[in-house]
């Protein structure tokens, strides 16, 4: 009985395609792809980010340039401090009461003392003469008693003058400190606030400088990373193409109708069997004895 085989094979030009893209396949495939061309990287700091730091650690122009203005705010207030001292010190120490005290106040006090006692020494002779007319002429007890009281009161009025003169330079020079130590106030608070200012001035150029180089260092990063997905791009697009070129023949594999090939194997005839037995028969015999028993058979065939 013969023997039927039946097979379904795609187009010609389809198995065409697919043994031309498994070819390009493996030979893409085992080539190494560069990753050095696309890989990822961090772009620079910007020249005004740069400028921003150096600013900013410069002990001169960055956020310490204000330490002047504190260190003499501190002086200052150190000065205002010093004017506040009390105590047994107080009145010649530095920055004390004496220090205000005006330099021409005891030639003042010197000069009023002596005018008064010129004029003590006037007004005790004009006594001198009023109550005696002539000198002795009521007897010297009388006339020691009038002058020893006269001289006491002076004595009192001059001390009296002398302490007004000292009270006086006492409340100018107190009030001199005081406002000595008011302007040292002024002054520590000025220069701390110009010190503050300062540095306020300073963070916002700093800050100014970093975000301007910032924004330029975002562009530079945007350029490179551009360029690093265009070297990937590049590097892939056979890859891309070639998937293309598979996904197409894939679908052609599946959309197209296959060709069917039938192949049957016929059956032997009576006379083929028989002369293939013979001839295996034939075959054992000869090899066993080297003569052929069917020679004169198939010379009367005609083989």
């Amino acid at each position: 009985m013969a023997e039927t085989v039946t097979r379904t094979l795609p187009a010609q030009f389809i198995e065409d395609l697919g043994r031309d893209y498994g070819t390009q396949l493996a030979a893409l495939t085992a080539l190494p792809v560069d990753t050095t061309k696309f890989a990822p990287t961090v772009a620079a700091q910007d020249a005004l980010q740069t400028a921003a730091y150096q600013q900013a650690t410069d002990p001169t122009k960055g956020l310490g340039a204000f330490q002047p203005f504190l260190t003499k705010a501190e002086t200052a207030a150190d000065a205002a401090t010093g004017l506040t001292g009390t105590g047994a010190g107080a009145a010649t120490q530095a920055g004390s009461i004496q220090s205000y005290m005006s330099p021409y106040q005891q030639d003042v006090i010197d000069t009023t003392l002596t005018e008064f006692d010129r004029q003590t020494q006037a007004q005790q002779a004009q006594q001198s003469a009023r109550a005696l007319g002539v000198p002795g002429a009521f007897g010297g007890g009388r006339e020691g008693v009038l002058q020893a009281e006269f001289l006491a009161n002076q004595a009192r009025n001059r001390a009296g003058i002398q302490a007004n003169l000292l009270q006086q330079g006492f409340k100018e020079a107190a009030a001199r400190r005081q406002q000595d130590f008011a302007n040292q106030q002024a002054i520590a608070t000025q220069q701390a606030t110009l010190g503050g200012g300062l540095q306020n001035l300073v963070q916002q150029q700093i800050s100014g400088l970093g975000r301007l180089g910032g924004i330029q260092q975002s562009q530079q990063q945007a350029i490179e990373d551009a360029a690093r997905q265009t070297a990937q791009t590049q590097a892939y697009e056979p890859y891309q193409r070639l998937g293309t070129y598979g996904t197409g023949v894939a679908q052609l594999i599946s959309g197209y109708p296959g060709q069917t090939q039938i192949a049957q194997t016929p059956q032997a005839s009576p006379l083929q069997t028989a002369l293939g037995l013979g001839a295996g028969i034939a075959g054992i015999y000869g090899g066993l004895t080297g003569k052929n028993p069917f020679a004169p058979i198939a010379k009367t065939l005609g083989f």
